[in-house]
């Protein structure tokens, strides 16, 4: 029979067979890829020739379609979905904006994704142009993007794709506070994810659809409220939180599938190191009666695709002498680790604040604060090239120079300590500062002990402060910042000050030496 079914404004005809008992899908899906377009080392950053030749290196998009297509073979019916943020985290988007990753999803077959904060980077602009460029539907639920004239139509809230005869209903979902993360303009509001996801759910159910499956860029955390908070969901997939979930890790932070409200919730960390695989039956009611599986690991036993290899090193030539130049040495890996630098002080945040404040010492400027959501891999030990300097701060931030009250400074640590524990990126790294936080205290009222110079912060004294425009501009909920004193937002590349920063160490040790306390 025909099945008309309104799937993101669209209507859509169908045809759908009688329902099968045991109808099993395997859904395939990635999240967080940052343009690791390239095979990744174990810090997540750049992985040399030479080590990729010896076996030491993860991911890259060669590898990830061998993974792909080995995993489409031995599935009866499969799904192909990403989680978001495919934007942003090397050269490869710096020059290429989301054309290099629209190719090469286009060509993996991918079924839909979900749109991540960071695909809002450079505004709706790129965005519209990757949404122009892919193959399939790009979602988002809790947007409404009517109002933006580039994306009006663009990016749809669900959809409807049809294997083995059976209709799966496919929903987005994104960070209620993208316009906190990213730069969606004025025109783009984000709501509720659980209204939203409601709404579609009953939507896609009503025109009979009975297998649902959510694409959600909203980390592990809100996955799990979303989950516990609507009825007729099946399955998350999900994105932001960079969240390894595992039966046999003992890195893992939960099981593969996480089940909460008999929802399977999914994730498979990032930067292309896993292609998740989950196995799901579904019954004539479309009940989930069984979910198994694993990610894989994208390490050597992987072959790499030759012909990707080929396109991914064609594309790579342009990028080659910016990248290659040798800045600075690390006489030991510095620390960037995301779970470390979005929780407590981490080597990479110490030596970032630090570059960021002695820029500008001269300019009667006393405090550094950088997010940790900015701060993107680690670094290894040996000769640092300025390619590892961009992949751990991708963003093509400024130095941004303000004014603000010891009130105000107090309120934003406030702020970069209030969600610690969903690992967010507005954690504070800092420098010419210290403070202690308990986590276990109600958000709020977290921080104490804030000194500056030596000396306890007053409420009422005006302090100078750098940070990255993004930051200043009031992103990662640093609003207290947008109407700051004395601004100003174009100084130059925090890419370019850390790499000069640590050129004039010669050796750099990296360190942490207490400027942040957590309290038990």
């Amino acid at each position: 029979m025909i099945r008309k079914l309104l799937a993101g404004g669209a209507l859509m005809a169908l045809s759908t067979g009688a329902a099968m008992a045991d109808y099993s899908l395997t859904i395939l899906h990635t999240n967080d890829f940052h343009a690791r377009f390239e095979p990744i080392n174990r810090f997540d950053s750049g992985c040399g020739a030479e080590d990729n030749d010896a076996g030491k290196c993860f991911g890259g998009s060669a590898r990830l379609q061998t993974a792909i297509e080995t995993a489409k073979d031995r599935a009866p019916n499969w799904l192909l979905v990403d989680g978001g943020d495919q934007f942003q985290g090397t050269l490869f988007y710096t020059f290429y904006k989301g054309k290099l990753a629209a190719e090469m999803m286009n060509q993996m077959g991918y079924d839909a994704m979900t749109v991540g904060n960071h695909e809002f980077d450079d505004g709706p602009e790129v965005l519209k142009g990757f949404a122009s460029a892919v193959d399939f539907p790009i979602l988002m639920s809790n947007a409404d993007t009517s109002a933006e004239p580039l994306l009006a139509g663009a990016i749809q809230k669900s959809w409807v794709v049809q294997k083995g005869g059976e209709l799966i209903g496919l929903i987005g979902l994104t960070p209620q506070d993208t316009d906190e993360l990213a730069s969606p303009g004025p025109n783009v509001s984000f709501s509720d994810p659980i209204a939203a996801v409601q709404g579609e759910v009953d939507r896609l159910t009503s025109a009979g659809v009975n297998k649902i499956v959510v694409l959600s860029h909203s980390g592990f955390v809100v996955d799990q409220r979303v989950a516990e908070g609507t009825t007729g969901v099946d399955v998350i997939v999900g994105g932001h939180s960079n969240t390894y979930l595992s039966n046999v890790s003992d890195r893992a932070a939960g099981a593969y599938p996480t089940v909460v409200n008999d929802v399977q919730i999914v994730q498979a960390y990032a930067y292309g190191k896993f292609l998740g695989e989950l196995n799901v039956v579904f019954d004539d009611e479309g009940v989930v009666t069984s979910a198994t599986g694993e990610p894989l690991l994208l390490d050597r036993f992987i072959s790499e695709d030759d012909a990707t290899k080929a396109r991914i090193a064609e594309a790579a030539a342009p990028l080659e002498e910016i990248r290659q130049k040798v800045v600075a040495e690390a006489a030991e890996p510095i620390g960037g680790d995301r779970e470390v630098c979005r929780a407590q002080e981490c080597s990479m945040g110490s030596l970032i604040a630090d570059a960021m404040l002695d820029r500008v010492k001269d300019q009667g400027i006393e405090i550094a604060i950088q997010n940790g959501g900015g701060i993107r891999a680690s670094i290894d030990a040996g000769p640092v090239t300025m390619g590892e300097v961009l992949t751990v701060l991708p963003f093509q931030n400024t130095l941004s120079t303000f004014q603000v009250s010891g009130a105000t400074i107090v309120a934003a640590l406030e702020n970069g300590v209030s969600q610690v524990e969903e690992g967010a990126g507005r954690f504070p790294q800092v420098a010419g500062m210290t403070y202690a936080f308990d986590p276990g205290a109600e958000a709020g009222s977290r921080v104490s002990d804030v000194m500056v110079g030596g000396a306890a912060i007053e409420a009422e004294k005006v302090y100078g402060v750098v940070s990255n425009n993004y930051v200043r501009n009031g992103g990662d909920g640093y609003e207290m910042f947008k109407d700051a004193a004395n601004a100003y937002d174009f100084g130059p590349d925090l890419a370019d000050v850390t790499a000069e920063f640590l050129a004039a160490k010669g050796p750099f040790t990296p360190y942490t030496d207490g400027r942040i306390a957590v309290k038990e």
